[in-house]
């Protein structure tokens, strides 16, 4: 007998050696990329076309692994591998029926003709019973086991219960109902006829069967096994999930031997997001892309990842990924350089800019609406995104200085070939992602400490100071106070609803790119709307077409739960300042407080109006000047018998055009006494505006709808002259050469000459249309 039990030993073995098990490679085969509770938001299928997401039996519900154990085999974890009984009652009904009826297939079997094909004969249940054992002496019970939930068929290129479960049922296979349950247990006997999607017939026939097996074994009570049977059998189309494709993608391309990828995806979050994206986009223009990035701030993980508008779709570039290409930023910028600009000391909240046609070494910005409005406030510039002072204080904080610190807090601004950090980056010269804008401005709502957004657990937090906690509040406080009636502020009645919000929007040249990006409490929420291929898209910019879709991703966004609002920091404090000098209100004589004006102070600096850069025109300051008894200013070795000095607060040439008469007489420089040489003071020449007159009233000529044109010309100007239409820039001069106006409607007109020197001259119009058309008026 040992003799014999030796030889069946070694033939067993030189068989195992002969005919070696081809178990599936655990790091081959499909891969499912999963939101964070565990929700498929897209499939990869192998190379054979099969999806398949990897489970363990731990991670199945327990009334699957009954259904399955006592319909199937419910001597599993007691035979090795199989079972005598039912092998011998499927040979009897064979031999009855010419052919086999009922196979005797213990789990072990079935997992033998899964993982190689055996033919469905006589000879091929021998080698389906010795591969069984195959198994046993190999495997655990565990692992067996492990190999049907992930490889047992289910009709169609599914396989795996969790890829069925997600498949037809749209859940995992952890919370399965013992109806469900059944349904799943029965299906890999004949995948291809009992599929729910397109035979629910059999299907429930299958199920029933299964939960009568089920309450006669005693498994389940007559009770459970009568209400699982009242659900009916209802199954999706056959389809793999795709949702945050593109990130998907991403992370597959990342991790391309990994078969299970846990993303931070919130599934719901990102399903309603998907939709409102698509249902938004219905109303733009065919070829209209977009992209939205939602970031959790404490955790810097991403929440919701759209890349595109509709993946896959050829007419709007679904294939490209928005959240990582490279764009131009428009205006987006600009909250970063204000707030370095206060951690610098050079402003306040309401630090004194100009808003006025300048020459910065041969750039000359322009507004996005072509009108100036002369002296605002640092918080007015931001809210209003005007590009004059934006570029004002980039030029004195330097392009590349503001281009390193953008790239410590995680913005790697892309320039042209050959070109160097220069003053149009803050205006959208130069390109960022998405991705990178949504990381940085992070930082408003962590203390200006920016991330890079995280989309898995396993990807490293990178907090990157970019500004002070200081700095980062105030900077929020100004784009959560919006005003309603700026441009750039969403619509009528919006802005009271998303109070919390501190929003911004950019425009890209040639309206190419619109974004808006918006912080709260708990989330930084990134929104891009455009053309993939960088055609201009006219008459869509950043406050009409993204700001809207940025508000509904809001309203969707739970806002419990996160960090709660920072309290004003002990660096911030609330300062009276004065205008035009930007002193405290406390220190400053009252004749030198034109306008007082609440401002945020980081660090008790409280600089001045910042002078201006030709040292040529008037300087904005404190001056002191010598008068004789008739009020006559005296200049240099001039001198008189009674003197007495006055301190001047001037305002900044460039925005004398915008003052009130009373402020610019506060401001006029007393005349020179006769006899005195002139001083610096004067050097700004004065300028009239010649072909027309002060208050005239002109009239469109009879039967004609071709609108007006006047010829204008500067007398006296030295250099560039700038002119205006009520506020807005029509062109240049230079000297006294004459310039063609076009004054079109009918209605009020203020046309400005306004010379670098701060020379400025304003005449008042008013023009009339032909008879019989209503005139109109045109605001100042």
């Amino acid at each position: 007998m040992a003799i014999a039990a030796a030889i069946v030993l070694l033939a067993a073995f030189a068989l195992d050696r002969l005919f070696p098990l081809r178990l599936p490679a655990p790091d081959t085969g499909s891969t499912v990329v999963l939101a964070r509770d565990g929700t498929p938001l897209r499939a990869f299928a192998d190379s054979d076309g099969v999806w398949r997401y990897p489970v363990s039996a731990k991670q199945v519900s327990p009334l699957y692994l009954a259904a399955l154990l006592h319909y199937e085999d419910r001597w599993f974890y007691r035979h090795p591998g199989v079972n005598p009984y039912a092998l011998a009652r499927g040979f009897v009904g064979g031999l009855l029926h010419g052919h086999i009826v009922s196979g005797g297939s213990t789990l072990t079997m079935q997992v033998a003709r899964i993982i190689g094909p055996i033919p469905h004969t006589f000879r091929g249940k021998l080698v389906q019973i010795l591969r069984a054992l195959q198994l046993e002496a190999h495997l655990s019970k565990a692992q067996i086991l492990d190999l049907y939930l992930n490889h047992a068929p289910f009709g169609g290129p599914i396989e795996g219960v969790e890829a069925a479960s997600w498949a037809y049922l749209g859940k995992p296979a952890s919370q399965l109902s013992r109806a469900e349950a059944a349904l799943l247990a029965v299906l890999p006997q004949s995948p291809s006829r009992l599929r729910p999607d397109r035979h629910p017939d059999a299907a429930r026939a299958a199920r029933d069967k299964a939960l009568k097996r089920m309450r006669d074994l005693g498994v389940w009570t007559a009770a459970q096994v009568r209400d699982a049977a009242i659900e009916p059998v209802t199954a999706r189309s056959l389809r793999a999930p795709l949702s945050a494709a593109l990130l998907a993608e991403r992370l597959h391309q990342q991790q391309p031997q990994a078969r299970r990828i846990v993303s931070t995806i919130d599934a719901d979050l990102q399903r309603a997001a998907e939709d409102r994206v698509t249902a938004y986009l219905s109303r733009l223009p065919a070829r209209t892309s977009a992209a939205v990035l939602v970031v959790d701030n404490a955790a810097l993980e991403a929440r919701v990842y759209v890349g595109t508008a509709e993946f896959a779709d050829p007419v709007r570039l679904g294939h490209v990924d928005m959240v990582r290409a490279p764009r131009s930023p428009g205006s987006t910028l600009k909250p970063f350089l204000y707030g370095l600009a206060l951690d610098d000391g050079l402003i306040t909240s309401q630090s004194l800019l100009v808003d006025a046609p300048q020459d910065f070494g041969g750039y000359k910005p322009g507004n996005f609406d072509e009108a100036f409005s002369g002296p605002v406030s640092v918080a007015e510039a931001l809210q209003r995104s005007l590009n004059v002072p934006a570029v004002d204080v980039l030029d004195r904080v330097g392009p590349a200085r503001f281009m390193a610190r953008l790239a410590n807090g995680g913005i790697d601004l892309g320039l042209p070939d050959g070109a160097r950090p220069n003053l149009s980056i803050i205006l959208g010269g130069a390109a960022t992602r998405l991705e990178n804008l949504v990381g940085a401005y992070t930082a408003l709502a962590n203390g200006g400490i920016a991330g890079t957004p995280r989309y898995t657990l396993e990807q490293l937090v990178q907090p990157r100071r970019l500004l002070s906690p200081g700095a980062a509040w105030i900077i929020r406080d100004i784009l959560a106070s919006n005003p309603a009636d700026v441009e750039g502020a969403p619509l009528e009645g919006a802005i009271n609803r998303h109070g919390n919000v501190a929003w911004k929007t950019g425009t890209s040249y040639g309206y190419r790119d619109a974004w808006a990006i918006g912080v709260t409490d708990r989330w930084t929420i990134g929104v891009w709307i455009g053309r993939p291929d960088g055609t201009p898209s006219p008459g869509q910019y950043g406050a009409v077409t993204a700001l809207p879709l940025l508000f509904q991703i809001v309203d969707m966004l739970p806002q419990r739960g996160g960090r709660p609002h920072a309290a004003q920091p002990a660096s911030v404090r609330a300062v009276d300042i004065c205008w035009p000098l930007g002193g405290a209100f406390d220190t400053t004589a009252p004749t030198q407080c034109r306008q007082r004006r609440m401002a945020w102070v980081l660090d008790g600096a409280l600089p001045p109006t910042f002078a201006e850069r030709d040292l040529g025109a008037w300087t904005a300051g404190l001056v002191t000047l010598r008068l004789n008894a008739k009020g006559q200013r005296l200049s240099g070795a001039c001198h008189a018998s009674h003197e007495h000095s006055l301190q001047l607060a001037r305002w900044p040439a460039l925005a004398t055009p915008w003052l009130s008469v009373d402020d610019r007489a506060s401001s006029a420089l007393p005349p020179l006494a006769p006899g005195c040489a002139a001083d610096s003071l004067d050097v700004a020449s004065p300028i009239r505006i010649a072909g027309l007159s002060n208050g005239v009233t002109l009239r469109q000529a009879p039967n004609s709808d071709k609108p007006l044109r006047v010829t204008v010309q500067a007398l006296g100007a030295q250099g560039a002259v700038q002119w205006l239409l009520n506020g807005r820039l029509q062109g240049s001069s230079e000297g006294d050469a004459k310039l063609a106006l076009t004054l079109s409607p009918s209605g009020d007109y203020r046309v400005t000459a306004l010379a670098s020197d701060g020379a400025f001259a304003t005449i008042a119009l008013h023009v009339v249309g032909p008879p019989g058309l209503e005139p109109g008026t045109k605001g100042l």
